[in-house]
């Protein structure tokens, strides 16, 4: 009985110990630098249009915040970004 306790423990404290330089290697990781200007950037903006209220969602633009699209010959308001 005791055998498998030691064994138990043992198993847990490897899991423990991989968990944890798992959590390290990422936090270690650096950044990716941001794409070159002109590349398309993923983002997350929501638009509405104030006059007709067509929703619009963007998810891929040219730069990290785009100027809003226009419809009804006017820009239209940002209503979320999702993070």
């Amino acid at each position: 009985m005791l055998v498998l306790k030691i064994l138990m423990a043992v198993a847990v404290a490897m899991v423990l110990l991989r968990m944890g330089l798992a959590v390290l290697r990422t936090l270690a990781t650096p950044l990716p630098e941001p794409p070159p200007a002109g590349e398309l950037r993923k983002v997350k903006l929501q638009y509405r249009c104030s006059l007709c209220g067509t929703e619009v969602r963007m998810t891929v633009a040219t730069d990290e915040s785009p100027n809003p699209p226009r419809h009804c010959m006017d820009d239209m308001e940002l209503i979320a970004t999702e993070e």
